[in-house]
């Protein structure tokens, strides 16, 4: 941990907190933008990486979070028929109006309003994984069930 943690990742600390999860944030000197610079900072496999995804509702406009694999790409057909509605990707300004975060760095916990989602199914194959934690040098560890807990998403396939 060489970065000092800014107010984004105090916010995701505090938030774990909030919910009863004793998890610490670590922030790397290296980049965890992406799936695969999580995994090499953390030493994993590029699956157990969460991908912290914001799709936009095409008639509510409201925003659909999907917490991915990190070796998955999102199917939007599939994300379409379980949100009931046409998606589109969201922009950078949407995912920070909506999250409180940039891209980059947007955890699955700590948004200001409550967001429908979706868990990958794939994450659950594995004992530990790792979110985002507020910035693109920050992540924490969990649980596939400490994931689902902390976001109340419903799991399904997301290819």
């Amino acid at each position: 941990m060489s970065k000092e943690p800014g107010s984004s990742v105090q916010k995701v600390q505090q938030t774990l907190k909030t919910l009863g999860f004793s998890g610490e944030v670590v922030v790397f000197p290296d980049s965890t933008r992406t799936a695969s610079e999580a995994a090499q900072a953390v030493g994993c496999h590029v699956g157990q990486i969460v991908k912290s995804l914001i799709f936009k509702g095409g008639e509510t406009h409201k925003p659909i979070l999907v917490v991915a694999s990190g070796a998955n790409r999102v199917n939007e057909r599939r994300l379409a028929e379980l949100a009931g509605e046409r998606i589109e990707k969201a922009d950078a300004d949407f995912v920070r109006q909506h999250t409180g975060f940039a891209v980059g760095g947007v955890p699955p916990v700590g948004h200001p309003e409550r967001l429908e989602t979706y868990i990958d199914e794939d994450l659950l194959q594995y004992e530990e994984i790792w979110a985002a934690a507020g910035n693109p040098h920050a992540v924490f560890q969990l649980t596939p069930a400490n994931l689902q807990s902390m976001t109340g998403g419903r799991v399904v396939s997301i290819k």
